[in-house]
Formats: structure tokens, sequence, C-alpha cells
């Protein structure tokens, strides 16, 4: 049998304590998720996260219903798909959310957790 573990979130790197090896005792067995929201978390590369995040992560999903992705340029929302900086568009993490997939390409605002090494 595992036991609890301290792990810091890969998302906020906010320290907690993982019970993976027995998840009806883990302290993310107390957050309630849909399926969009399990689908989408199925995709990311995070291990375990803290229970704001997951939080958080379900909240932002929730808030994407009804929203689609932008296709064309004229759709594009500054400062709700993307921002300037140093006159480039870095995209949000709302942007890449409503893309669908994570692109590996290591961009800022991956919400896939993908990381570059």
């Amino acid at each position: 049998m595992h036991k609890p573990e301290e792990k810091y979130c890969p998302k906020c790197n906010e320290l907690f304590i993982c019970n993976a090896g027995d998840i009806d005792n883990c302290q993310c067995s107390t957050i309630s998720l849909n399926d969009d929201v399990r689908h989408f978390l199925a995709k990311t590369n995070f291990d375990c996260l803290c229970n704001n995040c997951l939080k958080k992560i379900s909240a932002t999903v929730e808030a994407t219903k009804g929203l689609s992705f932008p296709t064309e340029k004229e759709m594009f929302v500054e400062g709700v798909h993307y921002y300037l900086e140093n006159g480039n568009w870095v995209f949000t993490e709302l942007y890449h959310l409503l893309r669908g997939y994570c692109c590996k390409s290591g961009c800022r605002h991956c919400v896939y957790g993908f990381k570059k090494n």
C-alpha cells in the first residue's frame, strides 16, 4: 500500500499531501469533477494537482461552455484570446483551452501542463 506523500502542485507549485495509493482518502476525492473536466484533465501532462488548481480548472472549463475557438482573425478578442507583448501576440489560457489540444511548443500559457526541457 502506498503512503501519502508530499507533492508540489505542477500548476501552482503549492505543497500538498497526495494519497494516490488510497484514492478514496486523497484530497482530490473531495472535489466533484464533471465529465468535461475529466476529459480535459485526461489530455494534460499534469501529475496530481492540488485542490485549489482542480477547482480553478473546473471553473475555467465550465466558463468555456458555449464559447467557440476563433478561426478567423476578426474573431480574436484582445485581452480574451491574446494580448500584445513587444508587438507579438501571446495566446491566453482560454485560447489554448478552446483550441482543444496541446501543440507541444512550450507555450507560455499552456493549460495542458506541457513544458519543453
